[in-house]
C-alpha cells in the first residue's frame, strides 16, 4: 500500500481515459483500443499509436511491465502532445509474446512528450502495481468513477 501517496495518477487519469471490459482479438488491437481515449483528447496523435505498434513488432513486448500489465508508450517526439495516462481492462486477456507476464489483462497507455515529466507518475504506478490488493481491485471495479475513488484511497495510504 502507498503510504501518504503522491496522488498523481488520480489527478492525471480522467474518467474518459478509463475503459472496462473491452473486447479485443489480439495484443495489437488491445494497444490500439487502450490508446483511443488519449487520441480523442488530443494527448497523442495517430502516429504515436502507430509507432507503439511498430516498436512492439520490432522489439517484442517491451511494454509488458509485470504479470498481466502493459504500459503502451513510445518516445514523446513520435506524437505525444501532453502528459496523459489511461486504464483499460480487457474482458478477455490476450497474449503479448512475453512468456513471463502473459496473458495481458490491464493496459495503462501513456503519453509523455518529454523524458522527465512522467517519471513521478510511473513511480507511483510501479508502487501500486507492487500491491497485490491493488491488482485484485483493478479486476473487479465496476465503473470509471469507482476506479478513480479506489485509486484515490490507495494514494491516500488507505487500504480499500
Amino acid at each position: 500500500m502507498i503510504k501518504g501517496g503522491i496522488k498523481l495518477l488520480s489527478k492525471q487519469l480522467k474518467t474518459a481515459f478509463i475503459q472496462l471490459d473491452i473486447e479485443v482479438n489480439n495484443f495489437e488491437e488491445a494497444i490500439r483500443e487502450s490508446m483511443l481515449p488519449l487520441k480523442e483528447d488530443a494527448a497523442i496523435s495517430q502516429q504515436y499509436i502507430d509507432e507503439v505498434i511498430k516498436i512492439y513488432h520490432e522489439t517484442g513486448p517491451y511494454i509488458v511491465l509485470t504479470r498481466h500489465v502493459a504500459l503502451p508508450h513510445a518516445p514523446g517526439h513520435l506524437g505525444a502532445k501532453k502528459v496523459a495516462i489511461g486504464f483499460t481492462r480487457l474482458k478477455h486477456p490476450v497474449m503479448s509474446g512475453n512468456k513471463d507476464n502473459d496473458p495481458v489483462k490491464f493496459l495503462f497507455p501513456l503519453s509523455a512528450p518529454d523524458s522527465h515529466s512522467h517519471i513521478a507518475l510511473l513511480s507511483e504506478l510501479a508502487d501500486l502495481l507492487g500491491d497485490p490488493d491493488f491488482l485484485e481491485e483493478m479486476a473487479v471495479v465496476e465503473n470509471s468513477e469507482e476506479f478513480i475513488t479506489f485509486l484515490e484511497e490507495y494514494e491516500g495510504g488507505q487500504n480499500v
